[in-house]
């Protein structure tokens, strides 16, 4: 038995149908400049490696908890300034953005570098959390290097490209959303201690 494990949330004790507004930001290492921005789904087609974002969109779409949020996609080519000026914008507009890709070893991989210039404060639990998720299914995870962090009201996660990994991040962030982002915009009355956990 793995004493690691995760204890499951019981579903009762979550909000179900949970709105809120979600942009998916998919970083990219083959993107031209003409495709960065938003896009529909049927702009996925023959853009290589970016499979993760749309498979992100349907998780939170089937999701009992966060199927009634408002999802939008977006490309970002690998560059540190183009993903900081991305996720500056999309701040603005966000309750959360979860990007996919430029997580790993790779000297294009700057991700997390273009998240920290961003954001206040680091969510060192939820990165852990995501981590240890992810080290259930490969030893390999530890070569994730992905960061969160909230940048005013809106909470930034990186998650990497692998659609794999994608899916079983999720399993960890579906369920703690819609308190962050309850946090987040102040709708919690109380101060909110860990300790009461």
């Amino acid at each position: 038995m793995n004493k690691h494990k995760f204890k499951p949330i019981e579903l009762q004790h979550l909000p179900l149908n949970y709105s809120m507004r979600i942009a998916i930001l998919t970083v990219n290492k083959l993107m031209s400049n003409r495709l960065i921005g938003q896009v529909s789904d049927s702009c996925w087609n023959g853009i290589r490696e970016d499979i993760s974002g749309p498979i992100l969109r349907q998780l939170i779409v089937n999701s009992n908890i966060l199927s009634n949020s408002d999802v939008e996609n977006f490309l970002v080519s690998d560059e540190k300034e183009e993903i900081t000026h991305m996720l500056i914008s999309l701040c603005k507009t966000f309750d959360v953005i979860i990007s996919t890709g430029g997580t790993g070893f790779s000297p294009r991989d700057v991700t997390p570098e273009a998240t920290e210039n961003v954001i206040e404060k680091k969510c060192g639990g939820l990165e852990t959390a995501l981590h240890m998720r992810s080290l259930q299914a490969t030893p390999l995870a530890a070569l994730s290097r992905l960061c969160a962090g909230i940048c005013g009201s809106t909470l930034i996660v990186n998650l990497p490209g692998s659609p794999k990994a994608v899916k079983e991040c999720f399993e960890v962030i579906e369920k703690i959303l819609p308190h962050a982002v309850e946090l987040l915009t102040a709708k919690v009355a109380n101060h909110h201690h860990p300790s009461n956990h």
